[in-house]
């Protein structure tokens, strides 16, 4: 069967690259914008630390993904940064919703950590951070890295990039940009805007975080995510179609909530100020389904296309051996 992936974010690459070692002869179509949410994302595989009231599905299907990523990762000789993640709080309606999220989980390595506690873990937090929580298990990985070896082990594959779109069966993986490619996803998928900032290290600057850490201030949530050379810090969410502009306003947020967290990063080289789009659904939940005869949905995976990469290939796959998903 010939599959034609339209996509080629970490989605699409990961469908056409699962879908080629199953036996099929796959194609991939992507214009390659440089506001894909997975080329501007953080790189977070954090299913615990994400976790909300209302989004069990969505939970759930990250910690099964999760389990996935070590080999898959390891199959496209992609480093992950498994230090766990740190979730910090700064006002005491930030601590209440750390305890509501441990509440969600019935698993004694997620812990709530007093201030003590939390500064052994990362002593270069902020004298704002009240506490937090620590999940040992989550991973982070270089987004851009990975992108690069997926479409390497794509290659090396069989699998075919090519502008036109021709195959018995279309994968419909275009991300934020899926709602214009079939009827069925028109008002399901949704653009959802998100900056992100790049610092990096100077000689003399305190080192990155050993952690990745995602901070809550004062109900406001904010990230930072070890590079080698700096850290990824995100994300402002809009709903603003799509928009690229950099925003003045989203800019200082990230700034003034990170630094709040981290004060060490104030030291640090502004390096990049990006948009990416992220691809809404109504709630949050991915699309991954047949359209109609011919044509697979993978698309609307909000924050968590990275974390879902390997489990929605492997969804796909499914459907496209003819089981049900």
């Amino acid at each position: 069967m010939q599959v034609a992936v339209v996509g080629g974010g970490v989605i699409g690459l990961s469908v056409a690259w699962a879908a080629a070692r199953a036996g099929f002869s796959v194609s991939v179509h992507d214009l390659g914008s440089p506001h894909a949410g997975s080329r501007v994302a953080g790189g977070m595989l954090a299913p615990v630390a994400e976790a909300w009231h209302g989004e069990e599905t969505v939970t759930a299907q990250g910690v099964e993904a999760l389990s996935r990523w070590p080999d898959f990762a390891a199959a496209l000789g992609v480093e992950l940064f498994n230090k766990g993640t740190i979730t910090v709080g700064t006002s005491p309606g930030d601590l209440a919703d750390l305890r509501r999220i441990v509440g969600l989980f019935n698993n004694s390595e997620v812990e709530l950590l007093n201030n003590r506690a939390i500064r052994q873990l990362e002593p270069s937090l902020g004298p704002a951070v009240r506490g937090g929580m620590f999940v040992p298990g989550d991973l982070a990985v270089d987004n851009r890295q990975l992108l690069s070896a997926l479409r390497k082990a794509c290659v090396e594959a069989g699998v075919t990039f090519d502008s036109t779109v021709d195959g018995r069966v279309v994968v419909i993986a275009a991300g934020a940009w899926s709602g214009s490619l079939h009827p069925a996803l028109k008002d399901v998928i949704r653009p959802v805007k998100g900056e992100i900032l790049r610092l990096s290290w100077r000689p003399g600057t305190l080192p990155p975080p050993t952690h990745t850490i995602r901070g809550s201030v004062s109900g406001r949530s904010v990230y930072l995510v070890p590079r080698k050379d700096g850290v990824v810090v995100g994300a402002t969410q809009y709903e603003a179609g799509f928009d690229t502009d950099v925003t003045v306003a989203g800019v200082r947020d990230l700034l003034r909530d990170a630094e709040t967290v981290l004060p060490g990063i104030a030291e640090y080289a502004l390096t990049e100020a990006a948009v990416g789009f992220r691809a809404g659904s109504p709630d949050n939940v991915p699309v991954v389904r047949w359209l109609e005869p011919g044509v697979i949905a993978a698309t609307g995976h909000h924050r968590n296309g990275l974390l879902l990469a390997p489990h929605t290939a492997a969804l796909v796959v499914e459907l496209l051996k003819g089981g049900s998903s």
